[in-house]
């Protein structure tokens, strides 16, 4: 089995927001497979479907980016999910606007949803796929940057690179090689 955890803040008011790149590829990986969501006991949106007889699991968790782990870790007790079995996909504001990077594992590098989700599984040892968003402009604070929409310009770039993401994310469902996707991907 494998869990495929978008981090985002939920409600329309934050639906287009750089903050919400991992809901957004959640949702498109949803709607390729064929699958919807679901509210969930977890504080959490779940779709499945099922690639090769493996059951995949799409999660968005409901609790505001920073504390997506009182979601996430209780889900993956449940469906006795291993941590080489989670995939979260998020937001970095390290990375150019539309550039992918995939990561076994690390810090939190900052992010506020990863740092919940690790002191939740009291681990950094799960792989991750990062969105990059760019840096804030002069005058912008962070909250500010991760809370706008993209503008025109960086709407195509996301397209593409959203569509990337979840080309990498099937590749890595296909293969269960994590170390295998990240040589391509990255």
């Amino acid at each position: 089995m494998k869990m495929i955890v978008g981090l985002g803040n939920p409600g329309k008011k934050y639906e287009k927001t750089k903050h919400n790149v991992g809901f957004m590829t959640v949702e498109k990986l949803a709607k390729e497979h064929g699958t919807v969501f679901k509210k969930n006991p977890f504080e959490a949106e779940v779709a499945d479907f099922f690639v090769n007889g493996e059951k995949v699991l799409l999660v968005k968790p409901q609790t505001y980016m920073n504390d997506s782990g009182r979601a996430v870790g209780p889900l993956m007790t449940y469906f006795g999910i291993y941590k080489e079995e989670l995939l979260v996909v998020c937001d970095d504001l390290d990375l150019v606007t539309g550039k992918i990077r995939l990561r076994q594992k690390g810090s939190a590098g900052g992010h506020n949803g990863l740092k919940s989700i690790i002191s939740h599984l009291r681990s950094n040892e799960f792989a991750r796929l990062k969105i990059g968003i760019g840096h804030p402009q002069e005058h912008t604070t962070v909250v500010q940057h991760v809370l706008q929409p993209f503008n025109k310009q960086d709407q195509a770039i996301m397209a593409d690179s959203l569509k990337r993401a979840r080309e990498a994310i099937d590749y890595f469902i296909e293969t269960n090689n994590f170390v295998q996707t990240m040589n391509r991907f990255n």
